[in-house]
């Protein structure tokens, strides 16, 4: 625990969450709201503070346990395995429930390699900032 680098998990978290308002904003909002079946309606209905709050809350603790795992590595090694646990764990088990869900390999896509984006941002910061 004293060895986890608290501030850099605290950036990293920040990070992942301005990545999902780009992703999901100007880069594939359209897109994934159309995949989704939602309109503009839908999303002012919804509790957004509620939502980004809970959301924040949740990759602050994959970014914590992350931290775990990586504790002492490169960055070389981070960006390894961030892309490896974005990749290789969490893209593919939501494609997993994303097939049995009959979501569209689009809808997978979007928010399966926001993942893999998240951990790479993740690893690469956890292993630089040391």
């Amino acid at each position: 625990m004293e060895s986890i680098n608290w501030l850099a998990i605290i950036v990293a978290t920040l990070l992942t969450f301005v990545l999902g308002a780009i992703w999901y904003g100007p880069l594939f909002g359209k897109r994934w709201m159309r995949e989704n079946g939602f309109n503009e309606e839908d999303l002012k209905n919804a509790n957004m503070a509620k939502i980004y709050g809970t959301a924040f809350v949740l990759e602050f603790i994959m970014t914590v346990n992350l931290a775990f795992f990586l504790n002492g590595l490169s960055v070389q090694e981070g960006l390894m395995y961030g892309f490896a646990t974005g990749f290789g764990w969490v893209a593919m088990a939501l494609g997993v429930n994303y097939l049995f869900a009959r979501k569209s390999m689009m809808l997978w896509f979007i928010d399966g390699f926001y993942f893999v984006v998240s951990f790479l941002i993740m690893g690469a910061i956890l292993t630089a900032w040391t």
